[in-house]
């Protein structure tokens, strides 16, 4: 029962892999950090706000059995030809900003080399190794398992805070002020729990899912497993933000943006708290959950940009998964040759823009999903799609929001 369970689990998992990265492990910790518990009411919001976008990929794949890029090209190829020029745009820079994480990490783990670009090549190396060796089917199995290690890590992590620490615990919530808090707002809620493109994503997983099944995915299973991946990157984010509150608030540590830095001043604030023994489950949750998300993000963007490119041809080009793969592989290379001194202004970046776009994104599923390209029964009900008119209403307004206060 448990072994048909998990194997019933796929897209959702990889989802949730893919989500529970910079998002969690470092801007999660840093709201914790810097705000106590006072950004829990915006880590909440944003998932409630952005359910429905990400609920439309898996939907609208196991509804007809093509990928949200399909449906993007029905609505007109303008449309994803602006898809393809935002995402060749960021690709590189996501890539970039999730394994100099997880390389920072394993250098403190694993010692060989305080090189982060060695590092980075090295775990690229090896995720590419696991794509090719597995493809689909061993990177879904992979996740599952990761997953797993990663939740348990965390939540004894958590505990053991929780039971640690001295203070009054102080709930209010506060909304930020002035542009270098509001900016931290805003690239907060950018990648929480992803940028909404990964909801693209996760349609493409959807239909690898049913090549690899010899039962194709039915509407319902495939919102139960986004909603087992969706909801624990929400659990997982309120304990990242839990841990940073407990550990790290008030204790005058300020945040290096070099990657290896910031991972030696996470492990050891947290150790030094938290006591040497909790030292192992710190590392496993960190490290699990920054490699989690450098293999699926090194996996998606080329099946994404391998589609695209299919879609506007109108046919199988030559730029393909393993194209775009080593494509990815040598521009992350070349920003992390060139730009790591920077990555911390290169993630603040990122995430923004992820905020700025995630309405384009926001309004395209919705449009998709309630429109002629999907059958009536298999379209939200009214709830969830009073839910979505109120969160691109969100989503602009703090865009906009945004922007007056730069």
């Amino acid at each position: 029962m448990r072994k048909s369970f998990l194997n019933s689990l796929g897209p959702g998992l990889l989802f949730a892999g893919a989500a529970i990265g910079v998002s969690h492990l470092v801007q999660s910790t840093k709201a914790g950090a810097e705000f106590g518990f006072g950004l829990l009411w915006s880590l909440v919001l944003v998932h409630l706000f952005k359910y429905p976008f990400f609920q439309f990929g898996p939907r609208y794949a196991a509804a007809t059995g093509e990928t949200l890029l399909d449906g993007y090209k029905k609505l007109g190829k303008s449309v994803l030809a602006i898809y393809y020029v935002l995402n060749f745009a960021t690709m590189f820079t996501i890539q970039a900003a999730v394994t100099i994480v997880t390389a920072g990490l394993a250098s403190q783990l694993f010692g060989f080399t305080n090189n982060l670009v060695i590092w980075s090549t090295v775990l690229m190396a090896i995720s590419m190794l696991i794509l090719i060796a597995g493809k689909y089917k061993l990177l879904d199995n992979l996740m599952k398992y990761i997953i797993i290690i990663l939740t348990i890590s965390t939540i004894i992590a958590v505990s053991v805070a929780l039971f640690s620490t001295k203070e009054a615990f102080d709930i209010t919530q506060v909304l930020p002020s002035g542009t270098i808090e509001i900016t931290f707002l805003i690239a907060f809620l950018g990648w929480m729990p992803a940028p909404l493109d990964v909801s693209i994503w996760h349609s493409i997983w959807t239909i690898e899912k049913n090549k690899n099944n010899e039962t194709k995915i039915k509407p319902k299973a495939a919102i139960f497993d986004f909603n087992v991946g969706y909801f624990s990157t929400l659990f997982l984010g309120i304990c990242f933000v839990l841990l940073g509150a407990l550990v790290m608030h008030n204790s005058g540590e300020s945040f290096s943006n070099n990657g290896s830095e910031f991972a030696s001043q996470l492990i050891t604030l947290y150790t030094k708290n938290l006591g040497e023994f909790s030292y192992i489950f710190i590392a496993i949750a960190a490290f699990t959950t920054m490699f989690s998300t450098t293999i699926t993000t090194l996996d998606a963007s080329p099946r994404a940009m391998t589609k695209t490119t299919n879609l506007l041809f109108d046919k199988e080009t030559k730029l393909n998964y393993w194209f775009w793969i080593i494509f990815l592989f040598l521009g992350t290379f070349i920003i992390l040759q060139f730009f790591i001194g920077n990555m911390g202004v290169l993630i603040k970046i990122a995430t923004i823009l992820s905020f700025l776009t995630a309405p384009f994104y926001a309004i395209l599923n919705y449009i998709l999903i309630t429109g002629k390209h999907t059958p009536k029964e298999h379209q939200p009900k009214i709830y969830l799609k009073i839910l979505s008119i109120v969160g691109i209403f969100f989503l602009i307004g703090f865009s906009i929001w945004f922007l007056m206060n730069l």
